[in-house]
């Protein structure tokens, strides 16, 4: 079990895919993700558990949905007629039933973390909670924190050039 004592330190083991994972580590991970989206406060033991009970199954849209109420609660499945976001410039789809269809598909079809993630952003399936969403999805396709000791942005910046070197642009 996961849990923060009267210190904020963080206590307990949870066994998740793929063997043990760090506690502190996690919560780095949290804290990382929280900071892209520029909240700024100590991850949450609600926070926490989302992640832990999200990182131990395969990824669907029920536990998709279960993650997104626990650090946006006021946040939906964009899976209805006028549920539309803007993400600054970008329109991602417009909201209706697609959205979980085009989610299911990006579910199916795990293999490749980079580009899951990248099809889960563009997606943008709820109304709001996107972004940490879509980065503890990528963790899991990752294979656990164990399997990114450093962290989303230094993995995520080495897939980028990776995927981009494999593009010829030049």
């Amino acid at each position: 079990m996961w849990y923060f004592n009267q210190q904020k330190k963080f206590e307990g083991i949870a066994v998740v895919r793929r063997g043990m994972i760090s506690p502190a580590s996690l919560v780095d991970f949290v804290r990382e993700s929280n900071r892209i989206e520029r909240i700024l406060h100590d991850p949450t033991p609600t926070e926490i558990q989302a992640h832990v009970d999200f990182l131990a199954t395969r990824p669907t849209i029920e536990s998709l949905k279960q993650f997104v109420g626990a650090v946006q609660p006021d946040a939906r499945i964009r899976d209805h007629e006028g549920l539309d976001v803007a993400v600054g410039r970008y329109l991602p789809p417009r909201g209706g039933p697609e959205i979980a269809s085009a989610l299911e598909a990006i579910l199916f079809d795990l293999s490749d973390p980079f580009l899951a993630h990248q099809r889960y952003e563009a997606l943008h399936p709820f109304t709001d909670g996107n972004g940490r969403s879509g980065r503890v999805l990528w963790l899991w396709t990752m294979g656990g924190i164990n399997r990114v000791p450093l962290g989303f942005l230094h993995h995520w910046y080495y897939q980028s050039l990776q995927f981009y070197c494999q593009v010829p642009v030049w």
